[in-house]
């Protein structure tokens, strides 16, 4: 059958983890589908993804003797989040997620050899239950995308790649009954369907709704560079609403080495104490130490930073402290480090004195030099103004260094208002019939809240792309 006479039972946009296996689980009911997405290849954001999963109650926590409920899991989301996560959603997302995880395993997903554990890189859990493949998110893609070719080929998946949705396709009762795209050399194409599903990925890599959206500037250029936003301006076009306005984060910082943002980081720092603790002090933009440098809270420190001027902080230590303490670098040595202080990126500065290191920063001196004083009080008398306990060295004569730590997200928190069943609704809550959503497009917000949660981006973007395909979506009415 032809395009124009086709009428599919799903269209998918957007082949990425919330998409891909949507697609699947629909084409194993007997579903005709098809798959549009702008990119050249199927993966979406899995491609540059971490690849973070969670889940209780999974064969491989029963197999290695960890008891474990999504009752738990559940409780532990709504601790970090501090109650800001969606409820809802994440009901739906950890009540079915070890059946998602158990079949990625089952059709080759392999978790490093030491998982699950509590977390890596974000608030721990209270139980094992937190995954990783080998290559991050390129793990999962690697079992998803194998699976859609093979139903392509079998004619089960019809997959139009390089083609933008520009249009959601309504009758007049408002009903969704289509989308129509355009491909690469601009030539329209309507696609009907019974159900479309939204999974077109967030908007982290569009500056200019990023700005809009999150209040501040994207500093990186790591995200997916198709997540532009496109489903978000698609569902708001047939009514839909977004939400998680108020659960806009940012990370800890990472290390840009240039002032033309978004911009790539240069290394990572190691700020987490638990792997190396801090010889150093953070100061912000008035030469303030706003955090206990060696809080074991790595959401302490986000929602710290988060208060912040334009979200930026300095490392700053003098040359004792470089000469004695461990890189702070991951994978650098000291001469690595005093190399990039020689070469004075915007990112590594150095100055004789503490007035000059703030001049060349752009640090309130007196605030910084109120810093130091009190710092080296709090190590003469063991009693930091902020309670820090690790404290090896002062901050005595210069050279002193500074090195700018800018904090930022490559995801945004804000998405497409659903209901528990993933419907798309409208501001007064009703559906917008035939059209549902998954994966980034919901937001951050909806399923970690105003923290990071390990685990619940991918893990419920899989898992509501299976229920849709596996069960919400009604099918068979064509």
């Amino acid at each position: 059958m032809s395009e124009a006479t086709t009428r599919f039972d799903v269209i998918v946009v957007g082949g990425g983890s919330a998409g891909l296996p949507a697609a699947i689980f629909a084409a194993e009911r007997g579903a005709s589908v098809l798959v549009v997405d702008h990119a050249p290849r199927l993966g979406g954001t899995l491609w540059v993804a971490t690849g973070q999963m969670s889940a209780a109650g999974t064969r491989l926590q029963y197999e290695r003797g960890i008891v474990d409920t999504a009752d738990a899991h559940f409780d532990d989301v709504m601790r970090i989040s501090r109650g800001t996560a969606h409820r809802g959603l994440v009901r739906l997302a950890v009540d079915n997620a070890a059946e998602t995880f158990d079949w990625l395993i089952d059709r080759g997903f392999a978790p490093l050899p030491d998982h699950p554990v509590v977390g890596f890189g974000h608030e721990p859990y209270r139980e094992k239950r937190y995954y990783w493949g080998a290559e991050g998110g390129i793990s999962v893609k690697d079992v998803l995308v194998p699976i859609v070719e093979g139903h392509v080929a079998e004619g089960a998946i019809t997959l139009r790649l390089e083609h933008e949705v520009v249009e959601i396709l309504t009758d007049a009762s408002s009903a969704v009954t289509g989308v129509a795209a355009t491909d690469g050399n601009g030539n329209r194409h309507e696609f009907h369907g019974r159900n479309v599903v939204l999974s077109s990925g967030g908007y982290a890599a569009n500056t200019e709704m990023f700005a809009e959206l999150n209040g501040y500037p994207q500093y990186n250029a790591g995200p997916y560079p198709f997540s532009r936003g496109a489903g978000h301006r698609l569902g708001q076009s047939v009514g839909g609403t977004l939400r998680g306005f108020e659960n806009v984060f940012n990370n800890f910082g990472a290390l840009f080495n240039s002032d033309q943002f978004p911009a790539r980081a240069l290394a990572t720092v190691e700020t987490f104490p638990e792997r190396r603790e801090p010889w150093e002090i953070y100061v912000n933009a008035l030469g303030q130490r706003f955090i206990r440098e060696d809080i074991r809270s790595v959401d302490a420190r986000e929602m710290a930073l988060l208060h912040q001027p334009d979200r930026r902080y300095w490392i700053v230590f003098d040359q004792k402290i470089l000469d004695n303490a461990p890189p702070i670098i991951v994978g650098w040595t000291r001469e690595d480090i005093t190399k990039a202080f020689a070469e004075a990126g915007p990112a590594f500065i150095t100055g004789a004195t503490i007035a000059a290191l703030a001049e060349k920063a752009g640090i309130e001196a007196g605030g910084l030099d109120r810093s130091i004083v009190g710092f080296n009080y709090g190590i003469q008398t063991g009693n930091d103004f902020l309670g820090r306990n690790h404290a090896p060295e002062p901050i005595g004569s210069g050279p002193f260094y500074a090195i700018r730590m800018q904090g930022s997200s490559i995801s945004g928190a804000v998405g497409l208002a659903v209901d528990d069943d993933l419907h798309v609704i409208r501001e007064d809550g009703s559906i917008i019939p035939n059209l549902y959503a998954a994966g980034e497009l919901l937001g951050s917000g909806q399923t970690m809240g105003k923290a990071a949660c390990g685990g619940m981006m991918v893990t419920p973007a899989l898992t509501f792309g299976r229920l849709l395909g596996q069960r919400i979506l009604p099918l068979g009415l064509r």
